[in-house]
Order: structure tokens, then C-alpha cells, then sequence
């Protein structure tokens, strides 16, 4: 029995260890795209930073919502 609780709690910490290494993922490209577009265009301002940003964010939030609601 307690072999099995083991089991079951490494599983979960597998699990949701994937889905913040997803989120981070995520967020660092959106950012990463943003800094590039500010760098390309000559913003002063780090507009597109912030904009990508956020929706980086959001977009993480999307996927690991709809993952966890699918796996139940």
C-alpha cells in the first residue's frame, strides 16, 4: 500500500512539474518574440515586450486549462 501512494504522488509531481516547464516555455518565446519585434522596429519603448508578454501569459494559462480539464 504505501509503495503505491509513492507511486501516485511522483506521478503527480511528474505531471505537474511538464506543465510548468510548459507555461515557461510558453511565456519565454512570447517574450522573446516581443523583445525581437521591439529590436527590429526601433521601439524606445519596450511595447511589443509587454504586449507578447501578457499574452504569453495568457496563452500558457489557455493550454494548461484545457490539458487539465481534457485529462479528467
Amino acid at each position: 500500500m504505501e509503495n503505491n501512494d509513492k507511486n501516485k504522488n511522483m506521478k503527480s509531481y511528474v505531471k505537474y512539474s511538464g506543465v510548468a516547464f510548459q507555461m515557461f516555455i510558453v511565456i519565454a518565446i512570447f517574450t522573446w518574440g516581443g523583445k525581437k519585434l521591439d529590436q527590429y522596429l526601433e521601439y524606445q519603448k519596450p511595447t511589443f515586450l509587454i504586449a507578447l508578454s501578457l499574452l504569453g501569459v495568457i496563452a500558457a494559462m489557455y493550454i494548461v486549462i484545457k490539458d487539465l480539464i481534457k485529462k479528467q
